[in-house]
C-alpha cells in the first residue's frame, strides 16, 4: 500500500470523509498467455481479471465503501463476448448494492458508430439501481451515508460527438485533434464551474474522466489503443475546486500532482492486472479516497495480480547452457508466474542447449504460463566471398552465401547435404 499527502489541512468542524472506490481498466477479454477453462469457458487470464475485481470488492465491502467510481474501460474489445458481459454484470450488481456506482465510458467501451450503444449503456436502459452510466460530459449530486459528493464525469472524448458542431471539413488531421483538446478542455472548464456553482461547505467535488493527461507515463495501453489518441492539458483537471480527480484510460498507477500539494490529486488508479511485459514492474490495484472539502486523502491498495517474470541468461561460450539456465531459474520464485526465457548462445553452445529438460523443469516449479523461450545466437562474423568468387564451385558459393544470410549452423548443414545430393544426381 502507498498512501499519499493530503490535498490540503481538514477544516475543523466537517462531516466525516466519504470513502470512494476509485477503479478502472479492467479489459475484461484479455487472454494473454491464458487458456481456455473447459468447464467455465472462460480463459485462465480472464479468471485472473476476475479474481482481481473480487479482490477489490471485498475490500470495499469491508470498508464499507460510500460511492464507486468505475473509470471505464471494461471489456478489451468493442464487442465484449456474453460471458464476459454476465460476469463483469455480476460484479457490478454487487458494488451498486455497497454503494452508488459510477460507470464511466473510456474509448473501449464506445462504438465505432457514435449512434450505436456502448458496452455499458445496457445498466441505464434496464434502469439498474444506484448505477449512473456517465456517457456524457455532466454532474450530478450524490446522496451517501456520510453526506453527499458532488461527481462530475468526464467520459473519453468521441470525435463524431464533440466535432459534431464544428467545422471540421479541410482541417487536417491534426487541425481536427487540436480542435478536438479545445473541445473537450472547455466542457472540463464548464464542469469546474458547474460543480463549484452546486458546492457547498460540506459537500466535496469530485471528477472522473478517461483520457491521457499531458505529463503522464503511459504504460501498455498503447499496444491496445482504439483510433488516435486525446491529450488533456494537466491545467483543465486542476482549475476549479475539485477535491480528487479519478481517472483511467492510462494503465500505471501515478499521482499528476504528486509534488505539488497546494494541487488536488490527479490520480490514475491504473489496471486491475498486468496486461502484457510492458507492465512487469508495475504494481496493480485501485485507490481507495477519504473525500472531503478541502482535505481528501488517498491512499493506493495493491493486488495480487499476475506475476510477469522475463528471464535472460548468458550462456555465450558455455559448456553446460542447459545447467546454467537451471540455475538461473531455481534463483527465482516460478510458482504461478508468466515466464519467458531469453538465452544468448553461440551457434556451438545452442547445440548443447536442452530445451525440453528446461521447459519439463517449468513446468514442475508450478509456472502459470511459458510465454516463449526464446534463443538469441550470435553468428559468427560473416564470410566475405573473396576477390575470385569466379573460382569458387557452386557449392561452395552456396556455403558462402548461407553464412552471410546467418543462417543456424545445422540447418545450413542440412540444406548443404541436400545442395550436394542435386548436384551429384541423386
Amino acid at each position: 500500500m502507498k498512501t499519499t499527502a493530503p490535498a490540503c489541512e481538514r477544516a475543523a468542524g466537517t462531516l466525516e470523509p466519504i470513502r470512494v472506490l476509485h477503479f478502472a481498466d479492467v479489459h475484461i477479454g484479455m487472454a494473454n498467455f491464458g487458456k481456455t477453462d473447459p468447464e467455465s469457458g472462460v480463459s485462465s487470464r480472464v479468471a485472473d481479471y476476475l479474481a482481481r475485481m473480487d479482490e477489490m470488492i471485498d475490500f470495499a465491502r469491508d470498508g464499507d465503501v460510500d460511492i464507486v467510481i468505475f473509470a471505464g474501460d471494461a471489456f478489451r474489445s468493442r464487442s465484449p463476448n456474453q460471458t464476459y458481459q454476465r460476469e463483469f454484470a455480476q460484479r457490478i450488481q454487487t458494488l451498486s448494492q455497497l454503494a452508488p456506482t459510477v460507470l464511466l465510458v473510456g474509448n473501449h467501451d464506445l462504438p465505432a458508430n457514435a449512434a450505436k450503444a456502448s458496452t455499458i449503456d445496457i445498466y441505464d436502459t434496464l434502469d439498474v439501481p444506484n448505477v449512473w452510466v456517465a456517457r456524457d460530459y455532466a454532474l450530478r449530486r450524490i446522496a451517501t451515508k456520510r453526506g453527499a459528493a458532488i461527481v462530475a464525469a468526464a467520459p473519453y472524448p468521441m470525435r463524431a460527438r464533440m466535432l459534431a458542431d464544428a467545422p471540421t471539413r479541410g482541417l487536417t488531421i491534426a487541425e481536427q485533434d487540436a480542435e478536438l483538446q479545445r473541445a473537450a478542455h472547455e466542457r472540463l472548464v464548464g464542469l469546474a464551474e458547474q460543480a463549484e456553482a452546486l458546492s457547498d461547505a460540506d459537500a466535496p467535488l469530485l471528477l472522473c474522466g478517461h483520457f491521457s493527461v499531458s505529463g503522464a507515463r503511459h504504460g501498455s495501453e498503447r499496444s491496445v489503443m482504439l483510433g488516435r489518441d486525446v491529450v488533456i492539458d494537466l491545467d483543465a483537471l486542476t482549475r476549479g475546486g475539485w477535491d480528487y480527480v479519478a481517472l483511467g484510460h492510462i494503465h500505471r498507477h501515478q499521482n499528476l500532482t504528486a509534488k505539488r500539494a497546494y494541487l488536488p490529486p490527479v490520480v490514475y488508479s491504473g489496471s486491475l492486472e498486468r496486461v502484457d511485459f510492458g507492465e512487469e514492474n508495475d504494481v496493480k490495484g485501485f485507490c481507495w479516497v477519504e473525500l472531503a472539502r478541502a482535505a481528501t486523502t488517498w491512499r493506493f491498495v495493491e493486488v495480487a495480480a499476475r506475476k510477469l517474470l522475463s528471464l535472460q541468461v548468458d550462456c555465450r561460450d558455455i559448456e553446460n547452457p542447459t545447467g546454467v539456465v537451471l540455475a538461473a531459474m531455481k534463483r527465482q520464485d516460478l510458482a504461478g508466474a508468466v515466464v519467458r526465457l531469453q538465452i544468448r548462445l553461440t551457434s556451438e553452445s545452442e547445440t548443447l542447449l536442452n530445451d525440453r529438460l528446461i521447459i519439463d523443469e517449468l513446468n514442475k516449479a508450478g509456472v502459470f504460463h511459458i510465454a516463449g523461450l526464446r534463443k538469441e545466437v550470435d553468428q559468427s562474423r560473416r564470410a566475405r566471398l573473396g576477390a575470385n568468387p569466379e573460382g569458387m564451385t557452386p557449392l561452395e558459393l552456396l556455403e558462402r552465401y548461407f553464412e552471410s544470410r546467418d543462417v543456424d549452423e545445422s540447418r545450413r548443414a542440412e540444406l548443404l547435404k541436400l545442395a550436394r545430393g542435386i548436384v551429384a544426381g541423386e
